[in-house]
């Protein structure tokens, strides 16, 4: 029923939008997302809030959401159906692997993660912080940008981050929201590094010339999330075919090379390439009972060529920035 419902209140809601937000909306994607800060950086945007809302998805307030809801939405039952979605019960699990029960009709707060529909509603709420700042003229005052995924948002300006920063502070204290202070910074992209979607913006070396830019590339968490997920597929107790577990790895890197296409790859393709290889060497050599360190018919040439498993350059798209 949510789907049901989301196919119809998309297309109102879409209107709405702000051209600022990426996240879980037809035709735009993170990918987008990254190109426009990247692209943002290189103009002169370097004075960054880098932006963390505490507990986003769980502290939505439920009166302010459905009064967004009402404003383009008059079908009385379809607004207190979506009130029953957001007061639902919903199981979770906590660090110490027990179960509680959260929600509920006395909850006024949060959306449950994880429904269909509560991207959606998530995005329209987080439009009000975007709209506010439009209609009140901050991105021409202060020379700013705002690029927006579900929760995750940054701020790119030409002096007046500290600004932004305050303003968006008041703003979300407001909204019923709260900047994790601990997590929220400000940046000088020409000196220093931000995470944003997977990726960390900042300064760059060029290989060949040793000058210095700015650029992006798959933050270190990224990276080891990728070689956690290579350690899942080569575990000792994998026994299918190697061209199952081929596939299934090239799967694997097939979609996270598609997702990190933009920017610059070369060191981070080869810590990755380093690791891929030896974790699929060692995945052989136990598999055909030789000795743990041997290399045998398993070269760096045999695994990235007739074993079947790809270099990373190959996969990505071409028209990505870099």
């Amino acid at each position: 029923m949510q789907t049901a419902a989301k196919l119809v209140l998309e297309p109102i809601f879409e209107a709405d939008l702000d051209p600022a937000a990426f996240g879980y909306r037809p035709k735009r994607s993170g990918g987008q997302a990254i190109q426009q800060v990247l692209a943002l950086l290189r103009q002169g945007y370097t004075d960054v809030v880098d932006a963390d809302l505490s507990k986003y998805f769980d502290t939505i307030p439920h009166t302010e959401l459905m009064g967004s809801m009402a404003r383009r939405i008059v079908d009385a039952n379809m607004l207190r159906l979506i009130k029953q979605w957001l007061k639902a019960p919903v199981e979770t699990t906590g660090k110490d692997g027990g179960t509680r029960m959260a929600g509920g009709k006395a909850n006024k707060m949060g959306v449950p993660q994880g429904g269909v529909i509560s991207p959606l509603v998530a995005n329209l709420y987080m439009n009000r912080f975007l709209k506010y700042w439009r209609q009140s003229g901050k991105g021409g005052a202060w020379d700013a940008h705002i690029i927006n995924y579900a929760d995750d948002f940054v701020i790119l300006s030409r002096g007046y981050a500290v600004e932004a920063l305050a303003w968006t502070d008041r703003v979300m204290t407001r909204l019923g929201l709260t900047l994790n202070r601990t997590k929220t910074r400000l940046c000088d992209a020409r000196s220093e590094r931000f995470d944003f979607l997977g990726y960390s913006f900042g300064p760059h070396c060029h290989r060949q010339q040793g000058r210095w830019f700015i650029g992006a590339s798959p933050s270190n968490k990224s990276v080891q999330r990728l070689k956690d997920k290579v350690g899942a597929v080569l575990v000792p107790g994998n026994k299918g075919p190697w061209g199952e577990v081929r596939d299934t790895l090239n799967c694997l890197l097939q979609g996270w090379c598609g997702y990190f296409s933009p920017g610059t790859h070369y060191v981070t393709d080869r810590v990755v390439e380093a690791h891929l290889y030896d974790r699929v060497r060692n995945f052989l050599v136990r598999r055909h009972k030789m000795p743990p360190r041997s290399i045998g018919p398993f070269s760096m040439e045999a695994v990235f060529g007739e074993l079947g498993v790809p270099r990373l350059r190959h996969l990505r798209r071409k028209d990505a920035m870099s």
